[in-house]
């Protein structure tokens, strides 16, 4: 069509679409937006100047409510948001501030006092980081400051605090919902800041949610994608999963949350999709995932973080790519009483305690790290504890200086180390009390170690242990290998030691073997 002919037609249309929509304006039409909403119809507008409206609201379906003004900035939210007041004055009438009709719009109001905030609760609860807190009300949707309940609408530019409840809650209990939340600024309400439940969808986008009673943002049963919100100082974590949610988390920051920055919980079938989040300083850990929930985790930033960087529990499963964990307290990825996780491509360095963690199990836990890099963090760059079979293949391994082992192999647990760059490691660069299969690493020290107090030995088999090790290089140690009371195979190993005997072997047990090994003593190196 010519562009000459295509483009009055456009704009013929325009104006027949919008020819039977009203602008109503309050108060200068209408004394209160109540009354401006029911002679509203569908397609209207309806545009509240500057005052304080104590009143609670239904937008009927396909109407737009919005703040006059435009969009410039004020010391919360938007300076129109903050100047178009809607009040509760704290009293409980069980219906939401704003209740949100099919197709409507809610943009730049600020919602208060509905439902009773208390303060003297918000503060009990945060010094306890809410593990006091009843569980049934969480993803309740109540009566929140604005709500959307199995419609389609979307949200804009609000300032919602001081609630009694939710400030923003989402819902699908009786019809599918996708409902956009974008701008919003949600802090202190007794619920979650904003909360997706019982199968909504939507968009939740670059809102922030700080010093919430629950989480910044809540999931029960909701799948929203969650997208570049800022989530701090909450009570539970900046963002929380659970009860079957499976939203995508991406490119949140989330800090100084009393629990997780991000935490997923309550079952398998809570599968959220989390990427490129920044979590750190958090109360406990960057991302949290347990209660037999399974999560993606990949491409995020933990750093600073109470306990872990990445943790998880109580039969949780992740696959976790890509990700850094560093200057936590603890571990930078931790495991306990897990399921099974593969752990793929990280950085891991400068923690506490372990790089990669692995807390006594009563189950048969699995994990496959591949290709992780794994430097300088305080005590172990590997720790793997009763109950748990783990492979770790073609990850870079390093510490500078101290006395722990690189790797810790405990009692009744397993590890198959395959292509492994170890460098340092204080006593040794493997010590093993439970079983180890080594092949193919190069195993060297650093300075710290060569000439350093204890056995600084390759590998260390503790009594009762079991130890193959085929194939490796030993660049350097005292020992290329120190066993006592143990099971030990080595084969086909090569390298130098510092001890012309590198191999002591003290009551070994039934079935060890030492043979085909070519490790030359310091003197010819």
């Amino acid at each position: 069509m010519n562009q000459s002919v295509f483009f009055p037609l456009l704009l013929l249309l325009f104006v027949i679409l919008n020819s039977h929509c009203d602008t109503i304006e309050v108060p200068n039409d209408y004394r209160s937006i109540g009354e401006a909403l029911e002679q509203a119809k569908e397609g209207d507008r309806v545009i509240v100047s500057p005052g304080t409206y104590f009143e609670q609201i239904k937008i009927p379906n396909g109407v737009t409510l919005r703040s006059a003004g435009n969009d410039e900035k004020g010391k919360v939210g938007l300076k129109r948001a903050e100047l178009v007041i809607l009040d509760g004055k704290g009293e409980v009438s069980g219906d939401a501030g704003i209740e949100l009709g099919e197709g409507s719009v809610v943009d730049g109001i600020t919602v208060t006092g509905i439902g009773k905030y208390d303060d003297d609760a918000w503060n009990k609860h945060f010094q306890t980081k809410g593990m006091n807190q009843s569980y049934d009300r969480i993803g309740g949707y109540n009566a929140p400051a604005i709500g959307a309940d199995s419609v389609n609408a979307v949200i804009l530019n609000c300032i919602v605090h001081h609630n009694g409840n939710t400030g923003i809650a989402i819902a699908a209990r009786e019809a599918s919902a996708v409902v956009k939340v974008k701008g919003n600024t949600c802090f202190r309400n007794m619920g979650g800041g904003i909360g997706y439940m019982a199968d909504a969808r939507g968009e939740v986008m670059e809102n922030h949610c700080y010093e919430n009673f629950y989480a910044g943002i809540g999931m029960e049963g909701g799948h929203p994608l969650i997208l570049s919100n800022h989530c701090h100082n909450n009570i539970r974590a900046g963002i929380g999963i659970s009860e079957g949610a499976c939203p995508v988390v991406r490119q949140n920051h989330c800090y100084n949350n009393r629990r997780a920055g991000i935490g997923v919980r309550t079952g398998e079938d809570t599968r959220p999709v989390i990427i490129d989040n920044d979590c750190h300083d958090n109360g406990m850990t960057g991302i949290g995932v347990s209660d037999g929930a399974y999560a993606i985790i990949r491409g995020n930033h933990c750093y600073k973080n109470a306990l872990t960087g990445i943790g998880l529990q109580t039969g949780a499963s992740a696959l976790i790519i890509g990700n850094e964990c560093n200057e936590n307290k603890a571990a930078g990825i931790g495991h306990r009483e897990v399921g099974e996780t593969l752990v793929m491509d990280n950085h891991i360095h400068h923690n506490g305690a372990s790089g990669l963690g692995f807390d006594v199990t009563s189950a048969d836990s699995t994990s496959r790290c591949v290709g992780n890099r794994i430097h300088d963090n305080n005590l172990v760059a590997v720790g793997i504890h009763k109950g748990w079979n783990v492979q770790l293949v073609g990850n870079e391994m390093s510490r500078s200086g101290g006395m722990p082992p690189l790797v810790m192999v405990f009692e009744g647990s397993r590890a198959e180390l395959t292509d492994n760059q170890l460098t340092g490691g204080g006593v040794a660069s493997i010590r093993c009390a439970g079983t180890v299969l080594a092949e193919g690493n190069v195993i060297k020290p650093d300075a710290g170690s060569k000439g350093g107090r204890g056995p600084s030995s390759a590998i260390w088999a503790l009594p009762g242990a079991e130890v193959v090790a085929h194939g490796n290089e030993f660049l350097g140690w005292r020992k290329s290998l120190l066993a006592s009371g143990a099971k030990v195979i080595a084969s086909q190993n090569r390298g130098y030691a510092l001890n012309a005997n590198p191999f002591q072997i003290d009551k070994s047990l039934s079935g060890s073997r030492i043979a085909n090994n070519q490790i030359g003593d310091s003197a010819s190196k």
